[in-house]
């Protein structure tokens, strides 16, 4: 099938699905969240950076097992609706168009602020509107766009681990694992670097646009969980084995100062303009997902009708695209969101959350529930070892999100009365 009436046409193979999973993880996450991670947990960040990985593979299992069951856009909206019922179903896009759209804006932002630092807000709204574009003419320009960032971040990540281990002025004994902060400290740097490997379930929200979904998801959520992972363990390497623990924490821009601290510095500026692509490929497939979880969730009426709207021509729900773009652009012009990141990460977990519990459901034997009891356990804890901040604003998010679903059930059931 290729599209229906109101459907989204089937263009992506498996290679296309698992660039957009790689544009949304291989980001923005990886120039910018070693730092805080860092002084988290100290010499305990590859531990963290273990925790993250595991807890995103069971998430990506579970996910991916759905999204094969499921093949239809709105990932985990969908997935807790079907198997759980409507309300876990609403609670998960709630948190995802919530959390992701903050993380749109800020991700338009670390744009701004490596192209043009000072004039932040307004290459963050160019840069929403350009991408908007993109995605408004067809899921097959993203994908096309998609891969070139991958293969410009890609190749400067890998110019900066070859330059600094073969620096002579990386140490192996800063790579030592440490609990200097204890082991609350390594699950709050999880946490943080989980942000950046959430991308994973752009491919599950464009299920209804994968070719075989069944046979195409599950094999392109591993992969490309899998090769982010060992870019981000040989990054983490580079970047420790230069600065260590303590420079790494304290770093503004962690692999700018670690080509830096390598006697690299004519390398600097190539690093910054990497970030900024690689943050124009997160907030390419950022809108992507909010956009499609729209879409289902206003097919469903929990958002206005009029957004579930498909173009006839470009197959694409374009007024969930506008949408999420307008109310990104109007974040991304008066709000500086970069301490939103928190909050986003929380809003993230209790997505994930309810897609393992989703998935626990598919199957009774022990075995099969295994990975889905261990990502929820995963996600909860991570979840609430994030700053308290950052806890109790994603918290009360989430509460006003179950009010107004509430307050929605009690006024259609007084009407039908």
């Amino acid at each position: 099938m290729t599209s229906t009436g109101t459907g989204l046409r089937r263009t992506l193979g498996v290679r296309d699905a698992v660039v957009v999973g790689l544009g949304s993880m291989i980001g923005a996450g990886v120039f910018s969240a070693l730092g805080p991670a860092a002084r988290a947990a100290g010499t305990g960040l590859l531990l963290g950076l273990a925790v993250a990985a595991a807890v995103a593979y069971c998430n990506a299992m579970s996910s991916a097992r759905l999204a094969a069951r499921y093949p239809a856009s709105g990932g985990t909206y969908v997935y807790g609706r079907e198997r759980l019922g409507p309300f876990w179903g609403y609670l998960a896009g709630w948190a995802f168009v919530v959390g992701k759209t903050a993380s749109c804006a800020a991700m338009a932002l670390t744009v701004g602020s490596y192209v043009w630092p000072g004039h932040e807000h307004v290459v963050a709204v160019a840069a929403v509107v350009v991408l908007t574009a993109v995605n408004y003419g067809g899921i097959q320009k993203s994908a096309w766009l998609t891969r070139v960032i991958v293969a410009v971040v890609l190749a400067v990540l890998a110019a900066v681990v070859v330059l600094c281990l073969a620096s002579g002025r990386a140490d192996a004994g800063r790579l030592d694992v440490g609990l200097p902060s204890g082991v609350g400290g390594v699950l709050q740097a999880a946490g943080l670097l989980f942000f950046a490997f959430a991308g994973y379930a752009r491919i599950a929200t464009l299920g209804e646009e994968v070719r075989d979904p069944a046979r195409t998801i599950p094999r392109a959520i591993p992969l490309a969980l899998g090769i982010t992972l060992v870019v981000y363990v040989a990054v983490a390497v580079a970047a420790l084995g230069v600065l260590g623990a303590g420079r790494l924490g304290h770093a503004a821009a962690p692999l700018a100062d670690a080509v830096r601290a390598a006697g690299v510095p004519s390398l600097v500026p190539v690093v910054r303009a990497g970030a900024a692509v690689a943050a124009l490929g997160s907030l390419l497939a950022l809108i992507l997902g909010v956009s499609r979880t729209t879409l289902a969730m206003a097919r469903d009426r929990h958002l206005p009708a009029a957004l579930a709207a498909v173009h006839p021509r470009f197959q694409v729900p374009h007024r969930a695209e506008l949408a999420v773009g307008a109310v990104v652009a109007v974040l991304a012009a008066t709000v500086d969101l970069r301490g939103a990141i928190g909050f986003s990460s929380f809003g993230v977990l209790a997505y994930y959350a309810v897609a393992n519990a989703s998935a626990w459901t598919l199957d009774p034997a022990p075995r099969a529930r295994l990975v889905p009891a261990v990502g929820l356990l995963g996600c909860a804890t991570l979840a609430f070892a994030l700053p308290a901040l950052s806890v109790a604003t994603g918290a009360g998010v989430l509460a006003v999100g179950v009010a107004a679903y509430g307050v929605r059930r009690w006024w259609g059931g007084r009407n039908a009365a």
